[in-house]
């Protein structure tokens, strides 16, 4: 069996299914109007017939709003729970979905202090008449926010959130893989799951299409639809005439590549992570996500790795998005995009514009891949190098490597880069005259006999083709680039490389001599201390 060694190993050979998917969004609720001062005073003023907006008018909505919730779960039969200071609110849905039996429903209803943005009172005076009226100003309170947690037939587990107090913004999330899973099995497809993912399916361009057809309609359809079932913050005689708009504050791009087997990926991933520490750099940053880094772009431009365990995971930041990349459940490679800010790739927030920012999420996911391919395998990767420097065996046929470093070896190479751009390619005879020359023999030395044993370890390697019905060979586009490679690094890298670090009397101090002096001395030194053993 062969371990993957390289990104293109893995994603062009070890991958049984890849889907793009929506992950979890986190979408915000609220009513335009209500969000400034002005806009309130305008709604109690105008809408309700008020003379004044104060926050005295609001306590009776928020004492019905709460009274109505109450009611709800006593006539539904519905655990009213109250969450404790750091309790895990996935963990306690999850339990409670264990036990649930019904295709949709509500689960359990949550209650939580959190802060929430709301407007207060304070007394102004007229500056003319001197008399004392309220005004209104936005500021941060812990107030009681109320979790339901549900289960929908088409989205699956969700969670609708209420702040109890004006003016009742709300936040929705839902799992894109979830719904993807619901329809599956609305539409009688086999399917594995994997937590938050999808392993195998029997039909992949089906799972595929579901996972395309995740759309802004749908999103607010589901909304819509609780909205009816659940307690709501407005009457028909307060519900707020523009209604509640639907944003996107966080929204999660993921790319699930299933692999055939977990030890192709687990060294995979770790190889990646060692090779790509700096894919947070602002060079590289901006191919991943398209936009040009400059210095006054805000935000860190890091790499960082986190270990949950013995499972490691790669973080790329990018102003208020981030790219994670990790091993899932020892089966399938992942690479999401979590934005969460719309603006940073200008995208308006609103949820009608979720096809522009998935264009965005799933592109970033590709570009990472793409920029790892790079990296880590070049297209004359260690296995191109090891197809002309190893033994090869074709059909029976053994021939010797061309040894990097070998005069005999880079004369062959030099000497067919010499042909290729003639038409007719060449023969035996015409490379033993080059052949000669480049070794430094006469033209006689180099015999016929030896000329047919390199021409025959060129083709067995694939550097050449015999021309059909001819005696004759041309240079293949695999020969070309690794002729050109492999002669240019020894060439213009090795020798003058070699020739910098070790001359005792270099006619001019170069920065590699610089540099190589440097390292000697500070072994030098250390040995001398005793820090490093000798």
């Amino acid at each position: 069996m062969t371990v993957a060694r390289s990104v293109s190993d893995v994603l062009e050979e070890h991958v049984t299914l890849e889907v793009e998917c929506i992950d979890r969004m986190y979408l915000n609720l609220y009513v335009p109007l209500l969000q400034t001062p002005r806009g309130i005073a305008h709604y109690f003023r105008k809408d309700l017939g008020y003379d004044f907006a104060s926050t005295a008018l609001m306590m009776p909505m928020t004492r019905r709003f709460v009274s109505c919730i109450e009611r709800f779960a006593e006539k539904e039969v519905i655990d009213l729970v109250t969450f404790r200071k750091k309790q895990r609110k996935e963990d306690l849905a999850k339990a409670y979905l264990r036990d649930f039996k019904l295709a949709e429903g509500v689960l359990f209803i949550g209650k939580a202090q959190e802060k929430n943005r709301t407007p207060s009172t304070r007394r102004r005076h007229n500056p003319q008449t001197g008399k004392s009226y309220p005004d209104l100003y936005m500021t941060t309170r812990i107030v009681n926010q109320y979790y339901f947690y549900c289960v929908d037939e088409d989205f699956g587990p969700f969670f609708l959130k209420f702040g109890s107090y004006f003016p009742y913004t709300g936040r929705l999330c839902i799992n894109g893989h979830e719904y993807v899973k619901r329809q599956l099995s609305k539409r009688g497809i086999g399917y594995e799951a994997l937590d938050n993912g999808i392993a195998w399916c029997e039909d992949p361009k089906a799972l595929q299409l579901i996972c395309d057809s995740l759309n802004a309609e749908k999103i607010v359809g589901l909304v819509h639809k609780w909205f009816k079932r659940l307690p709501h913050p407005f009457t028909d005689e307060t519900q707020p005439r523009c209604g509640y708009n639907i944003s996107m504050l966080q929204s999660e791009f993921s790319l699930t590549q299933v692999l055939d087997r977990p030890l192709s990926g687990r060294v995979f991933f770790e190889q990646v992570i060692r090779d790509n520490l700096d894919i947070g750099r602002p060079d590289r940053v901006q191919l991943i996500f398209g936009r040009r880094v400059t210095k006054r772009t805000p935000g860190q431009f890091r790499t960082r790795v986190f270990t949950n365990g013995v499972i490691p995971s790669l973080h790329v930041d990018y102003k208020n998005t981030r790219i994670k990349q990790y091993f899932k459940e020892g089966r399938a490679l992942r690479t999401e995009t979590t934005i969460n800010k719309t603006k940073d790739f200008v995208v308006n927030k609103l949820v009608h514009n979720l096809p522009a920012l998935k264009e965005v999420g799933f592109a970033a996911n590709r570009r990472l891949l793409d920029v790892q391919r790079i990296s880590h395998d070049s297209t004359l990767g260690e296995d191109a190098f090891a197809k002309v420097d190893q033994p090869v065996v074709v059909e029976g046929q053994r021939a010797s490597g061309l040894r990097f470093g070998d005069s005999r070896a880079l004369a062959l190479l030099m000497a067919i880069l010499l042909f290729n751009l003639l038409p007719r390619g060449f023969s035996n005879k015409d490379l033993r005259g080059r052949m000669a020359q480049l070794l430094g023999l006469a033209p006689g030395h180099f015999t016929q006999g030896k000329m047919t044993y390199d021409l025959r370890r060129l083709r067995l390697h694939g550097l050449i083709e015999r021309i059909p019905k001819t005696h004759r060979y041309q240079v293949t586009d695999f020969g070309l680039k690794a002729a050109l490679l492999i002669t240019r690094t020894y060439n213009c890298v090795l020798r003058p490389g070699l020739a910098a670090a070790n001359d005792d009397n270099p006619p001019a101090p170069t920065r590699l001599r610089k540099a190589v002096d440097r390292v000697d001395e500070e072994v030098i030194r250390l040995r001398e201390t005793g820090r490093v053993a000798a």
